[in-house]
């Protein structure tokens, strides 16, 4: 009876719509991106340090020597346990807040702002006139999963290319211990990374980044689907507020899929974008990381953080889609 929307549809079928601007997929994904983050700021830094084996090695030891005091966690502690890695987030941020500041919840949230806002207006630009465009010209105007696929990918390898050297910027201001300037430290750590390792140091994790863009295709894809199905599931029957949860559901399990999928990526990235230690780089290649990970800490280590990560990427999706959406819809009422 109804037939599936897209994400430039509005979300409920009204007799009047139109098509909207191309730059208002530009505004509301850096909108929604920039409002994400920092809602999950904090997740954000304790999901980089747990990825990073710089700040694992520095947990784990004490651990050791403070199990009479109050400690992040023990060398004892089971760490197989999924309830207690959620647990372990809690204790995570309360170390940084305690040795450190509460400003140190918010390290590196000047380049991600810098980073998401453009990033996500790329990738919602890029994506939904990318997909509008395929549509029309070689598949006859209709949608499907291959032109959603290639959207997203064209989408996130555009916008992993344009924004790699601010999650380099950022990763490293987040795996800074003390209190240090969290903003003003931004500027210095860019004339540090130019001045040590040059313009190639901006470009550290670009493979891995690249590896990621199957997370974007993935999450883009099952989006869609879950979103149309809810949809046509609904139809009129469901009044506004069940089609925006559906929305928030299916916006929140693509994202959740997606992660779980491609999850290691992430951590091999941040181990390429760490710092070097005594002028030593330890990581200098895609695959020559994955082998020295799992050799030297196992094939587990890469989903260290994941529980930190999905707590923070879950609600982020959903909050981001919600405004990108919200707004669509807005300019698509006749």
């Amino acid at each position: 009876m109804s037939s599936p929307t897209t994400a430039n549809d509005a979300v409920d079928l009204s007799d009047k719509v139109r098509k909207p601007s191309p730059w208002l997929h530009f505004v509301a994904g850096g909108l929604g991106g920039m409002c994400g983050a920092i809602i999950t700021s904090p997740l954000d830094v304790v999901k980089t340090r747990l990825q990073s084996d710089l700040f694992r090695q520095k947990h784990t030891s004490v651990g050791v020597l403070g199990q009479g005091g109050s400690t992040v966690m023990s060398a004892s502690r089971p760490r197989t346990s999924l309830l207690y890695n959620f647990v372990e987030i809690g204790y995570i941020i309360r170390d940084i807040y305690r040795q450190e500041s509460f400003r140190a919840l918010f390290k590196g949230l000047g380049p991600t702002l810098v980073g998401v806002i453009p990033a996500q207006a790329i990738k919602f630009f890029t994506y939904g006139n990318g997909k509008r465009f395929i549509a029309d010209e070689f598949n006859h105007g209709q949608e499907n999963s291959w032109v959603h696929l290639s959207a997203a990918a064209f989408s996130g390898i555009a916008t992993s290319t344009a924004t790699n050297p601010i999650w380099v910027v950022k990763t490293r201001l987040q795996l800074a211990q003390g209190d240090r300037k969290v903003l003003g430290g931004s500027w210095s750590c860019i004339k540090t990374i130019f001045r040590n390792e040059g313009i190639r140091g901006f470009y550290k994790g670009l493979s891995a980044s690249y590896l990621g863009v199957t997370e974007g295709t993935i999450q883009w894809v099952l989006y869609e689907r879950l979103k149309n199905l809810g949809t046509a599931t609904e139809g009129s029957k469901g009044g506004w507020l069940s089609q925006w949860g559906g929305m928030l559901g299916s916006a929140g399990t693509a994202k959740l899929v997606a992660s779980l999928i491609t999850y290691p990526h992430e951590v091999l990235r941040t181990r390429l974008r760490q710092p070097t230690v005594n002028g030593v780089v330890k990581y200098t290649g895609l695959l020559q990381t994955l082998r020295v990970v799992v050799a030297e800490e196992g094939a587990r280590t890469l989903y260290s953080g994941l529980s930190a990560h999905l707590l923070r990427v879950v609600p982020n999706a959903a909050v981001m889609y919600t405004i990108y959406e919200g707004l669509i819809h807005w300019s698509t009422i006749a």
